[in-house]
């Protein structure tokens, strides 16, 4: 995360920044996030959101359903057009004339709630598809990369499966193996598990945190608040749309500033 200025919300209200003072970019942030909005018509989602995110970051966003996490990561992803703001991804502007979105998206990659699998495709399909019409790999280069992740997350047994005949965990690490294969810069991971029966939800956690043990950088909306609380360099608290609290872990679940805070992580803790 940035270093002397972070996003927040100071007593009175008001939202606090991550950008330095004459908006120059912050030093080694892979990506920045500067006083980012958007609205759905009169419904403002995200107001006034900054914060960066560093090599090797694991940010955990947390905060009750409604409060813009998802809409955050979508919009980091161009999946949704943020109204106002900036956002730099290794300095450049990706929303300037002329970038390319599918060439961004390839190096920030998402692992949504739902799967989003190609029904008709085969898992090594699935984990091939990108690498072949986004990053022009050759078919065999494609196989041997797709089949290294699906390796890594567990699944080779299950290369010529298809979604259908998949658990909800397999298919996410499914997911998730299809989106490695793209070689991102950041990873970004849309409440991962919480389409999952209880039972699945360890296997693709598992899979999560020796992402994290390895160096990837993550920015996870998850409600698993064990999960953010052990395994992120730093924490996001969200709250109407704004980045209410952020800090450590160590800080944000031990001793959290703002009242808000508190109260929202006292009903996970109570249950």
């Amino acid at each position: 995360m940035s270093g002397s200025a972070r996003n927040g919300v100071t007593a009175n209200g008001s939202a606090i920044t991550s950008v330095a003072a004459n908006g120059s970019a912050i030093s080694g942030a892979i990506l920045e996030v500067r006083r980012l909005t958007k609205s759905f018509g009169k419904n403002m989602v995200l107001k006034d959101i900054g914060f960066s995110v560093r090599r090797g970051d694991v940010i955990c966003v947390i905060g009750a359903s409604g409060s813009g996490k998802s809409t955050l990561l979508r919009c980091i992803n161009l999946l949704e057009i943020p109204t106002g703001g900036e956002i730099f991804m290794n300095g450049d502007d990706i929303m300037a004339r002329g970038m390319s979105i599918p060439a961004y998206r390839a190096r920030v990659g998402m692992v949504f709630q739902n799967f989003n699998l190609f029904a008709n495709m085969t898992a090594l399909k699935n984990c091939m598809v990108g690498c072949r019409r986004v990053l022009h790999y050759d078919k065999r280069t494609a196989r041997q990369t797709a089949m290294s992740f699906l390796e890594k997350v567990g699944m080779a047994p299950y290369i010529n499966a298809r979604p259908r005949q998949l658990s909800g965990g397999q298919q996410q690490r499914v997911a998730i193996a299809r989106a490695l294969a793209m070689s991102p810069d950041i990873l970004l991971f849309d409440e991962p598990t919480s389409a999952l029966d209880p039972q699945m939800v360890g296997e693709v956690l598992a899979v999560m945190r020796k992402l994290a043990d390895e160096g990837l950088t993550m920015i996870v909306v998850t409600h698993e608040m064990a999960f953010a609380r052990d395994v992120s360099s730093h924490v996001i608290y969200m709250q109407d749309g704004v980045i209410w609290e952020e800090g450590p872990p160590q800080q944000i679940f031990q001793d959290p500033q703002r009242q808000e805070t508190r109260d929202f992580l006292a009903r996970f803790i109570n249950g």
